[in-house]
């Protein structure tokens, strides 16, 4: 027996909710863009680190030959 929310893919959750840009001034968008690259790096910096963490699980599981 199977039930509907195993045969469904998950559902992704809306990690990011955009502010309204027409709002804000010059400045803010300015600090808005300076934010957005920070979260960027941090984003790009944890990607790093699980595919490195990936890779070094891959290469000690990894078939003696």
């Amino acid at each position: 027996m199977t039930f509907p929310e195993e045969d469904s893919p998950p559902i992704a959750k809306k990690l990011f909710s955009p502010p309204v840009l027409d709002a804000l001034g010059v400045e803010e968008l300015t600090a808005y863009i300076s934010a957005l690259e920070e979260e960027i790096t941090r984003v790009r910096r944890a990607i790093a680190a699980k595919q490195a963490h990936a890779a070094a699980a891959a290469a000690f599981f990894k078939p003696k030959d």
